[in-house]
Parts: C-alpha cells; structure tokens; sequence
C-alpha cells in the first residue's frame, strides 16, 4: 500500500483531499491520485504548473466554488499523488493521470483549466475525451523551447545542470531554500504573490522519496509538451488561450497557437507573468465565473 505520509502543510479553505486508486490489472507504474474537491455545479478541473502541486490553487479555488465543483489534481508524482518507481513522467504519462480522474470519477460536461505544462494536458486531454470535455481554459501554455529558463539565468543554469547526463540526479538533490525561491520567482511580477508557507510546502514535497528523480525526469521530459502541440487541432471542445502580458512566451509562440487553433479566442492580462493563479486569481475566477 503506498504511505499516506507526510499530509499537507496548508489547508485550502472548502476542500476536502481524496484519491484514487490504480486500477486493478492495469500497468503496475499507475500509482494513486491525490486531488483538491470543492464548491457545487458543473465540474471544472485545475492543472497545475512544473514542480508544484493542487495548492498552486489555493486562492483561485474559493473565488469559483460558488459556480463548479472543482476539482484540483496532483499530477502523477507530484504533491501527494503517489511516487512509483520506473514509472514515465512524459506528456502522454501525466495526460494518463488527468484521464484517469475524468474517467474514474465519470466526470462529463467539464471544464479543463490549465496552467503552465496543465494547460497542454487540458489541450491533449480534451482531444483524447470529446465526449467529457466542455470547453479548456489553457493559461500561458508551456509549449515552447527553455521555457522556465527563460525566467532567469538563475533557473536556466540549474534546470541545465538537473538534466545534464552523469551529473544531474546529484543536482537534482540539492534544492536550497533560497535557489527553489529565486527560481520559482521568476514566474511573478509581484514576488510577495509566492508566499513562503508555499515554499514551505513545495521543499517538503520535495523531501519525499523518490521526488528528485521525478523532477528531473519531468524537466527532461519538456520536449514532449512540444511535440504535444501537434495534437491541439484534434480539440473539438472550445478553447480560451489565456496570457500574461509578460509570460516566458513570446509573440512567435503565440502565434503559432494562433494558426494551429484559429477558432480559439485569446486574451492577455495586462502586468500578469506566468503563474497567474499565485498573482492574478481574481482575473481567473472572473473569466471562469463569467462563462459558468
């Protein structure tokens, strides 16, 4: 039986925490699936970003609860979903884990909202599951080259050493406080938006057994979101892009969303960065709220 230690250091106000288990005779590197529920209404599922968790949520997720029943998901090996050894953290792994939570709980008519690398897996899902998905919310969508080493010469110089062959797993141990901060902060205009109980939080995730090699595998794994893209023109159901203004893509990657979706809409906030539930959850939860 996979541990149910260490819990969570933050309470997301209205959720309840809950989990699914692998299914039986299916591959034995399907782990168990941790995930956030709350609020009543049509269901609305939320994507996190690399390297955190559901708690990447945890403003957004009261501001909507009055129009869904939301439901905020550990992706497979990350947060509190369980860590299976061998076990692939590609594109088509953590879609298999967003599937799995649709499927599991025979979720239909549903709302997929993503950021970051969510964002692809709300796309790629709602092309593999027409019949479930309403419409996808893709915010700042984490399907071009560097990606958060475009942040900072920081982040570029760390993420470098992770997935560098020989070298990286001994790197990909380390995380100091301070690194993980700077890191991570690059991902907002207003770097109070990053509180330090969430870094808190994401250091001691990042003590679990075995969350060393996922973290690298999923930063070695980045290419997959881009090959992912080829798969967006598959998306019967709606699609909203959502960027910050100065989010880690450029014009060009936008663009290219542009063309292979041209029936999509798209907005940009003004003076929001990349991860817009931490600094901008208000804008979010109008958009979403307006659309319930």
């Amino acid at each position: 039986m996979p541990s149910q230690e260490p819990r969570p250091t933050i309470h997301v106000p209205g959720t309840t925490s809950h989990t699914i288990a692998p299914r039986a005779g299916r591959d034995s590197r399907e782990g168990t699936l941790r995930y956030l529920k709350a609020g009543t209404g049509a269901p609305l599922v939320l994507l996190h970003t690399v390297r955190t968790q559901a708690e990447h949520f945890r403003h957004l997720i009261p501001l909507i609860a009055d129009h869904y029943t939301v439901y905020a998901l550990d992706l497979p090996g990350m947060g509190y979903s369980e860590i299976v050894p061998g076990a692939s953290y590609d594109e088509p792994a953590m879609r298999a884990g967003v599937e799995r939570l649709l499927t599991e709980l025979d979720l239909h008519d549903v709302t997929l909202v993503g950021e970051s690398m969510g964002a692809v897996l709300a796309l790629t899902t709602a092309a593999d599951l027409p019949e479930r998905v309403r419409r996808v919310v893709a915010v700042n969508a984490y399907d071009y080259r560097d990606g958060i080493a475009r942040s900072s010469l920081l982040a570029r110089v760390v993420i470098g050493g992770i997935t560098t062959p020989g070298v990286g797993p001994v790197i990909a141990q380390q995380e100091p406080r301070t690194i993980l901060r700077r890191i991570l902060q690059g991902g907002v205009g207003d770097k109070t938006a990053f509180r330090e109980d969430y870094l808190d939080e994401l250091l001691r995730v990042g003590r679990r057994p075995g969350f060393p090699t996922v973290a690298r595998a999923l930063y070695r794994n980045m290419p997959s979101l881009i090959a992912a893209r080829k798969r967006y023109p598959q998306v019967k159901a709606p699609v909203h892009f959502v960027y910050g203004e100065n989010d880690w893509s450029r014009p060009s990657d936008r663009e290219a969303n542009r063309r292979l979706l041209p029936a999509a809409d798209f907005t940009q906030v003004p003076g929001a960065d990349h991860f817009m539930a931490l600094e901008s959850p208000d804008v979010l939860a109008d958009l979403l709220n307006a659309v319930a």
